[in-house]
C-alpha cells in the first residue's frame, strides 16, 4: 500500500513539475475562461440585475468550454514522448498511474479555475448565497469534468481531433452542467441545494471510482 501511495505521489509530482515547465498548457486554457467571462458583459452592456441573474451560469459555461481545451494536455507529452506506453507495461496498476495524472490535471487547471471563478463573482457583485453555492458546485464538479474529461481523451489520443474531443465530452458533462446550475438558482432565491449537491456528490464518487477503470482500458485499447 505504501508503496502505491509512493508511486501515485512520484507520478504526481513528475506532471505537477512538467505542467510548470510548460505554464501555456493550462495557462491558455484559463486565459480563455477569463476572455469568455469579459465578452459577457460586453454584450449585455450596461444591466446589471440581468448581469448578476446569468453570471453564474456564465461562469460555469466557460468552465466547461475552458476544461475541453485544457484536457489534451493529460497525457500529451506522455505520448509524444513514448512514455506512455512505458506506463501501460509497468507493474503498478494504470488505474493508478491514471488517477495520478488527472490529479494533477486538477490541481493545475481545476483549482487555479476556481480561484479565477470566485474573483469574477466577487467583481461582478455576485450574492454570498449564490457565491457560496458557486463554490460548493465547482469543487464537486470540477473534478468530475477532469475524471470523465481523461476517458475521452484516453480513446481520441494521438489524433488531431480537438473538435472531436469535444463532440464526445460536452454531453457527458451535460449532468453536472445541469445540477450545478439547480444548485445555484435555489441558493440565489434562497432554497435548499441539499438535494443537488447530493446528486453532484454521487456523480463525483461513481467518476471516482469507475473513470480510472475506464480511462486505463482506454488506453490499452487505443495503443494496442
Amino acid at each position: 500500500m505504501n508503496e502505491y501511495l509512493n508511486i501515485f505521489f512520484v507520478i504526481l509530482r513528475r506532471d505537477l513539475t512538467l505542467a510548470f515547465r510548460n505554464k501555456s498548457e493550462f495557462i491558455n486554457p484559463l486565459m480563455f475562461f477569463v476572455i469568455i467571462i469579459i465578452l459577457f458583459p460586453l454584450a449585455f452592456g450596461s444591466d446589471s440585475a440581468l448581469l448578476k441573474q446569468l453570471t453564474s451560469g456564465i461562469i460555469w459555461i466557460s468552465a466547461l468550454l475552458a476544461t475541453c481545451l485544457s484536457l489534451e494536455a493529460i497525457f500529451r507529452s506522455d505520448f509524444e514522448d513514448g512514455s506512455i506506453e512505458q506506463l501501460t507495461l509497468a507493474r503498478y496498476p494504470l488505474t493508478l498511474l491514471v488517477s495520478a495524472k488527472v490529479t494533477a490535471h486538477w490541481l493545475t487547471f481545476g483549482l487555479p479555475l476556481i480561484i479565477v471563478a470566485l474573483l469574477t463573482g466577487l467583481v461582478l457583485s455576485v450574492p454570498s448565497q449564490t457565491m457560496l453555492a458557486l463554490l460548493i458546485t465547482l469543487l464537486l464538479g470540477t473534478p468530475v469534468l477532469s475524471l470523465i474529461g481523461a476517458i475521452t481523451v484516453a480513446l481520441t489520443i494521438g489524433l488531431r481531433g480537438g473538435m472531436l474531443l469535444s463532440l464526445l465530452i460536452l454531453p457527458l458533462y451535460m449532468p453536472v452542467l445541469i445540477f450545478s446550475m439547480l444548485a445555484v438558482q435555489n441558493a440565489t432565491v434562497g432554497q435548499s441545494i441539499a438535494a443537488e449537491i447530493y446528486f453532484l456528490s454521487g456523480i463525483l464518487v461513481l467518476a471516482i471510482t469507475l473513470a480510472p477503470i475506464t480511462t486505463a482500458a482506454a488506453l490499452r485499447i487505443r495503443l494496442s
